[in-house]
């Protein structure tokens, strides 16, 4: 279990950091992609991801983040990265998750809690990134598969 907490760690660090440079696949209708210059690999056709209009706030504070993603071709292992952002809260991470890039149709869900910062319901923006770790000689290079960026609304949950 180690291992797989450290590929998941690296792979949202890889998307956080690379997610500005990365080659954003097909996006889903409605939902706002931009494409990067120099990217390392081109998204397959039908590859996206998508983010459900609606999140949810804990009492806590914990976020949870919702949607549906489709991937194909992943010859090393793949993950789904969040983050948000609401007026003056810079982007924040939130939770990470396994992807299963079969070609079919899945829904991920992250949670977590915004590090130093207060989150409440209302408008918020969100960025979501199926990612997968390929290995490249003796390191592993993220290849992004599919980005998404979307308004939503933060409900009390």
């Amino acid at each position: 279990m180690p291992v797989r907490r450290s590929l998941l760690a690296a792979a949202l660090g890889a998307t956080a950091l690379l997610g500005a440079t990365a080659a954003p696949a097909a996006a889903a209708p409605g939902a706002r992609a931009a494409a990067a210059p120099g990217a390392r690999a081109a998204a397959a056709p039908g590859e996206y991801i998508t983010v459900d209009p609606t999140g949810r706030i804990a009492a806590d504070g914990t976020v949870t983040l919702s949607g549906t993603y489709r991937c194909t071709g992943a010859t090393g292992p793949a993950f789904i990265g969040s983050s948000i952002s609401q007026g003056t809260v810079r982007q924040q991470g939130i939770g990470g998750s396994g992807a299963r890039c079969d070609g079919v149709e899945h829904r991920w869900q992250n949670s977590g809690k915004p590090y130093g910062q207060t989150l409440r319901p209302g408008a918020a923006h969100v960025q979501a990134t199926v990612v997968e770790l390929r290995r490249s000689g003796i390191i592993l290079v993220p290849v992004f598969h599919a980005q998404t960026d979307r308004d939503i609304t933060l409900v009390q949950s």
